[in-house]
């Protein structure tokens, strides 16, 4: 056992150099990137282990990935256990071998400090390309997980600090988007060499048995926090269930998670045993996800103090129960690549809904689900390959006791960490002008606190033979967002392309399309949820977002029971004080 006493100042200054090399290797990866996916939407993390593979630190980007990293830590660790030396680096994607999904790839680094291991790191983030029948990443019409993409197991990509250019040209040669994959997976390996140097400076500074201390006064202070955080939440067991639109292969089902989350005490076990079977398609959850999106469910919420540091303590008091088989633990070979979108926000869904039922004030009422195409292709316009996620299409969050939901906000998974580009930069590398981009009135789930708002996007598209995978979930009524307390769900996403001929055709969610120039497609996203009956809502609010053009006077009427006298103009609209009495006394 330790026995080192650490000087509380120091801890502190240790944990925050740990939180700073992190954010430092983020940097690098959002100014080295090839691809927009890293550089404009930030769809990586990075990570920092202690030598037993125990999370210090890491940046959350987007947290769904953010969460799943010490899996692949561990399963690379224990791969090569007793082989590992200074300068080697590790890549991982495969998520029956530890990883999440297959379009996130992870490149772990070793670090060495006078001869003995002390610590690893490791950058994390979703390629361009991983190879599969799909476009970046996804592939609604794949079967098992070689049509979901290259499967990469745990292997060394550097030995001894040196580039194993086999194993970067086995990658390289099965992916599309070879330029892009390269340049990112060597952004990667420019992270993990940047957090190498740093952590060797902290080293040299503080020393080993200093900073080992310190690493676990760290880890035990979060345990401590997060345990009597969940103290505070009455025990038993709360039951919820909600549904995925469908597979992308059976169309006429709909796959649910059921979710019986049982506190007692200091501790919290979510259970899904009662979740559908697996499925064909390529929304099942791997073990890392499972756990990833459950630990983030609840860290989501205010149940979970907001300045609490995710890492290994964090989660000593949480457990899980998934089933093999099921949806939530597929059997290898299933085909995984949509799990940390689509099942993962039902996982997030069913922890709120269930806390809903014993502590709704602490607890956000649904946001919109991610539901949006990938595309990819040449662009005509530089005769260059280009692969795209349209991220201008985020939802709304959903609203909480006290508070609106934020619009344009994105999917729960991301918690919005997840950026829509730069309008401008994105017509830079590809095909596509926008033609539309702006916030969609009357899509906020309506309540005391009402949801935020979705948006139309719209994009012209000039270059043929675009490959499309239309990819999420939520375009049905029965999967659009639920509201808290008695608060109103919001519309599921509208999506459709007009073709050049002029015939408009309807997209459907995990179906895979073609554009070609002169279609113009348009993506109109959910908005978030309500949180209490919007016959509270205070009419001056209700009022404002008339004014602003983001709440018809309809639906002031109907559904807020707020009587809006209309004018010339919108700053002539005001309340008819009488008539808003009766529609709420009704």
């Amino acid at each position: 056992m330790n026995t080192t006493r650490t000087d509380p100042v120091d801890v502190a200054v240790i944990r925050a150099r740990f939180s700073s090399i992190c954010n430092e290797m983020g940097e690098t990866m959002l100014r080295t990137s090839r691809s927009p996916i890293f550089s404009e939407a930030r769809d990586f993390t990075t990570a920092v282990f202690d030598h037993n593979i125990e999370l210090v630190a890491q940046t959350v980007y987007i947290p769904n990935i953010a969460a799943a990293t010490p899996f692949a830590a561990r399963a690379i660790a224990e791969r090569f256990a007793g082989d590992v030396h200074e300068g080697d680096m590790f890549v991982l994607n495969d998520p029956y071998r530890g990883n999440n999904h297959p379009p996130d790839l992870n490149v772990m680094k070793p670090v060495f400090h006078r001869g003995q291991l002390r610590f690893w790191v490791l950058s994390k983030g979703h390629q361009a390309d991983m190879g599969g029948g799909g476009v970046v990443g996804y592939n609604p019409e794949a079967r098992d997980a070689w049509e979901d993409a290259l499967r990469i197991p745990c292997l060394r990509i550097a030995d001894r600090g040196v580039i194993r250019d086999d194993v970067l040209d086995f990658i390289l040669l099965n992916v599309r988007a070879r330029d892009l994959v390269e340049g990112d997976v060597h952004c990667q390996i420019g992270a993990v060499n940047l957090g190498e140097r740093r952590l060797h400076t902290l080293l040299e500074q503080y020393g080993r048995e200093k900073i080992s201390a310190a690493i676990t006064e760290i880890l035990d202070a979060t345990e401590r926090r997060v345990r009597a955080d969940i103290a505070a939440i009455p025990d038993g067991r709360y039951c919820a269930e909600r549904a995925l639109d469908h597979d992308g292969i059976d169309l006429d089902r709909s796959p649910v998670v059921r979710l019986a989350l049982e506190v007692k005490g200091e501790q919290i076990t979510f259970d899904y045993s009662d979740s559908d079977p697996q499925s064909v398609g390529y929304i099942n959850s791997s073990v890392a996800n499972t756990n990833a999106m459950s630990h983030l469910a609840l860290f989501a919420t205010s149940a979970i103090s907001n300045d609490i540091r995710f890492n290994a303590g964090a989660v000593r008091p949480l457990s899980i129960v998934a089933p093999e088989g099921s949806i939530v633990n597929a059997a290898e070979p299933a085909p995984t690549a949509l799990c940390t979108v689509s099942v993962g926000e039902v996982m997030i869904e069913v922890t709120w809904l269930a806390l809903a039922q014993v502590i709704p004030e602490k607890v956000p009422a649904i946001w919109g689900r991610w539901c949006a195409p990938a595309t990819m292709g040449i662009n005509p316009r530089t005769g260059r390959f280009f692969a795209d996620i349209h991220f201008m299409s985020k939802g709304g969050g959903g609203a909480i006791h006290g508070c609106d939901g934020w619009n344009h906000l994105g999917t729960p998974v991301t918690l919005g960490g997840l950026r829509a580009p730069d309008p401008e930069l994105h017509e830079l590398v590809t095909p596509y002008q926008v033609t539309s981009y702006e916030m969609e009135p009357d899509s906020a789930g309506p309540g005391k606190w009402r949801g935020g708002f979705g948006v139309r996007y719209a994009f012209h598209v000039a270059g043929d033979n675009i490959a499309c995978a239309n990819f999420g979930s939520g375009a049905r009524a029965s999967t659009a967002p639920v509201g808290i307390a008695g608060g109103e769900g919001s519309a599921p996403h509208v999506m459709y392309v007009e073709h050049a001929g002029g015939s408009r055709e309807e997209l459907d969610c995990n179906r895979m399309y073609t554009f070609n120039s002169g279609d113009t497609v348009t993506i109109v996203s959910s908005g978030g949820a309500g949180y209490g009956s919007a016959l509270e809502r205070n009419p001056d609010l209700v009022l404002a977002d008339v004014r602003d053009g983001l709440v018809s006077v309809e639906q002031a009427r109907d559904r807020y029971g707020v009587a809006i006298v209309s004018g010339n103009k919108l700053s002539d609209y005001h309340i008819d004080i009488e008539a808003t009495r009766s529609l709420r006394s009704v």
